[in-house]
């Protein structure tokens, strides 16, 4: 990127002191790379093409007799990659393999890898969120590719182009939005939340948990305000979260409940023991104008308090 570019993402990304104290370093990470895809898409698309020439594997050594085996691949065969994993282990454990998923997925590498057993032919779902424009080639806003993050225009339709060529099982996921850029509800009955419903969920909130400073990846998909509160298996009462983040919030005096507003994407505002509120804005979904708010904070101004409150409910609840 050129200096004059370099300067305007400086401008977007820190010219709000505390907004961006509201953000984690993976969240100013993907903020840069989207400014970026917009401003050069054709240096990205160089630095891209230059850095898949440079995939290898490597080895060194961890502590006690272990090691560290690391493949520096292209996003899209990254992904896949772990997505199968995960599959497989998610496949055992329903089975009532008493291995952690982690050890799992470590050993199905190895036996894959090595020849011991061979993946069925079964297709991985990777997800990716892109607009239309950016889909047709009539725009650069970067698209976002569930279980990495950003990734920029031309990526997106080389990924789905790829797909298409090598006669790949291939899905485009239509996510629908209201003018404001919020996705329309779906609603269900049931409590648990229907496979459907808690996709639209993990697609909305960008697969990351919602609550501040938490870059963890989306674990349980949980109604804001509790079925014995009141609530309802809907899009509007649901949020995505970390299993820790899932846990905490089920403290007494904690309470949630979520809404759209008019104007703007969803919401879910929470109230701690304290009496203080903070409210968690959905991402915007890839070729909205409006830069990223994961989450705002309305009282305190001081996120420090925040963390002090989660400190005190894992010693009460330690």
């Amino acid at each position: 990127m050129e200096v004059d570019d370099r300067a305007k993402v400086d401008k977007e990304i820190a010219g709000d002191l505390e907004t961006v104290a509201k953000l984690s370093e993976k969240q100013v990470g993907d903020q840069a790379r989207k400014l970026a895809a917009k401003l050069d898409p054709a240096s990205v698309a160089h630095r891209r093409a230059k850095a898949e020439k440079d995939r290898r594997v490597t080895i060194r050594p961890a502590p006690d007799t272990m090691t560290y085996l690391t493949g520096h691949l292209p996003v899209g065969q990254g992904v896949q990659v772990y997505a199968a994993l995960k599959k497989a282990a998610d496949t055992l454990i329903a089975g009532g393999d008493e291995r952690s998923r982690a050890q799992i997925m470590a050993d199905t590498l190895v036996e894959r890898v090595t020849g011991k057993t061979q993946a069925p032919a079964v297709p991985v779902m990777i997800n990716l969120v892109v607009s239309d424009k950016t889909l047709l080639g009539t725009s650069h806003d970067p698209a976002h590719l569930d279980g990495h993050g950003t990734i920029p225009a031309d990526l997106a339709r080389h990924l789905v182009a790829t797909a298409l060529e090598h006669e790949i099982q291939t899905w485009l996921r239509k996510v629908y939005a209201s003018p404001h850029g919020g996705l329309t509800a779906m609603d269900s009955r049931a409590r648990i939340v229907p496979h459907g419903l808690a996709t639209l969920i993990r697609t909305r909130d960008g697969g990351i948990c919602r609550t501040l400073y938490c870059d963890a990846p989306i674990r349980h998909i949980d109604h804001a305000t509790g079925i014995a509160n009141g609530g309802e298996t809907v899009e509007e009462d649901l949020q995505g979260l970390c299993e820790g983040c899932n846990y905490a919030k089920q403290a007494p005096g904690w309470t949630a409940h979520g809404a759209h507003p008019p104007d703007g994407r969803h919401q879910v505002t929470t109230t701690t023991p304290t009496g203080h509120t903070y409210v968690s804005t959905a991402p915007p979904l890839p070729g909205w104008a409006d830069p990223p708010r994961h989450l705002a904070v309305v009282e305190p101004q001081d996120p420090s308090d925040l963390l002090a409150e989660y400190e005190l409910i894992d010693v009460e609840a330690a």
